[in-house]
């Protein structure tokens, strides 16, 4: 990977490569950052910097035998460990590491729960077990496969328990020559103080607007498109991407929100009788609509969820500071004549009505029950 691949970063790729220039490489770095703004992309691309013998001021040559193995991240000295879910099949990185590779080249960008559902498992309980610790020594004991750096990354090195954590210490405070430990971690906060102590943070920052707008157009997205999910990325490329990923699915939370709040509102405000009866019909066709067995409890709580944030955003609305709204053109339009029935009077009760169904479908409500009742709430609190 290039320091030329990823997208912005353009201050902390001159730190790093100032740093080679200069022959100043700390032995062990932490990259930290909000999530999905590049930093393990940083440490590859730092690592092939490193590892290549025809770099340039600006970045590795990328045709060398060296950057054509790390183009693929298989070079000998290359190194990854990263959280795990123990099986019948492994119990250290290596026996996961072609899905973790195949991962990286795959979306470049992606979390935990993308690892996750890469291994094909739901549960969060990922770790770096104690015997991670053993082979991390091991492999670092051996000798070079050529005369440039043996390169150690730990992803989520957060995840490890503490047994492997404080197997390290000395290792990373006095490693073999020529040897580079780069841990990558949104979470530095649950490092041990100990690990903290013996490595030198480089802090990778949110990204612009610009930047990500510009990675996605490259990415091949429409650039209004680009500039919605710019602006409500907050920084992340990984949640543009998401976004991206999501928008059919909020296309259709969009209409559903719509057309709840439509009829709440007219059978609240609306004088005529035969309006009010059609819109009651509508609201109970809905609520069973959402209550289907087909949509499924994760379908019907990513709507609540996502119901919420259009609340916040309809609120924050009224304050007329444009850019404190994260919404896409589409949901702008709606808020535009809905925003002002979003008031104090009424957001506090209508955010807890809407966390209360999303905790009573995660508790397997009977879901009719729980979004008719929620209509029949809205249709109160839309008139205060």
């Amino acid at each position: 990977m290039l320091f030329q691949d990823i997208i912005g970063q353009e201050r902390t790729k001159q730190q790093l490569r100032n740093a080679v220039q200069k022959g100043l490489i700390p032995h062990a770095q932490l990259f930290t950052g909000p999530e999905g703004v590049g930093k393990l992309q940083l440490a590859i691309a730092y690592a092939q910097y490193l590892a290549c013998p025809n770099r340039t001021n600006q970045d590795a040559c990328g045709t060398c035998p060296t950057c054509l193995q790390y183009s693929k991240l298989q070079h000998p000295d290359l190194h990854f460990v990263f959280p795990i879910v123990k099986n019948e099949t492994g119990d250290v990185c290596d026996d996961f590491i072609d899905d973790f590779r195949q991962l990286i080249l795959d979306k470049h960008y992606f979390n935990l729960d993308d690892w996750h559902t890469a291994l094909g498992v739901e549960t969060k309980q990922s770790l770096i077990y104690e015997k991670e610790s053993s082979e991390i020594l091991r492999k670092l004991s051996l000798k070079a496969f050529s005369d440039e750096y043996k390169i150690m990354i730990i992803w989520q090195p957060q995840k490890m328990n503490a047994t492997c954590a404080n197997k390290l210490l000395k290792i990373l405070e006095e490693p073999p020559q020529k040897t580079i430990f780069l841990l990558v971690t949104e979470q530095p906060d649950l490092l041990l103080t100990t690990i903290l102590s013996r490595v030198q943070q480089v802090r990778v920052p949110k990204l612009t607007e610009n930047d990500i707008r510009n990675g996605l157009v490259a990415y091949g997205y429409d650039q209004q498109q680009a500039d919605d999910w710019a602006h409500i990325a907050n920084g992340s490329f990984l949640n543009a991407l998401h976004l991206a990923n999501e928008s059919g699915d909020n296309k259709r939370y969009l209409s559903d929100f719509i057309a709840l709040m439509r009829d709440a509102y007219t059978i609240g405000h609306i004088s005529n009788a035969a309006k009010k009866a059609e819109s009651l019909q509508r609201i109970r066709k809905w609520s069973l609509d959402m209550a289907d067995a087909k949509v499924g409890r994760e379908r019907q709580k990513a709507f609540l969820q996502y119901a919420q944030k259009q609340v916040r955003e309809n609120y924050i609305a009224n304050l007329r500071q444009p850019q404190l709204n994260y919404q896409t053109a589409e949901e702008r339009d709606f808020s535009q004549r809905f925003a002002p029935y979003i008031n104090d009077a009424n957001v506090e009760q209508i955010m807890n009505e809407l966390d209360k169904a999303e905790q009573q479908i995660t508790q397997n409500g009977n879901a009719k029950i729980i979004f008719f009742d929620l209509c029949l709430q809205f249709i109160v609190l839309l008139k205060k």
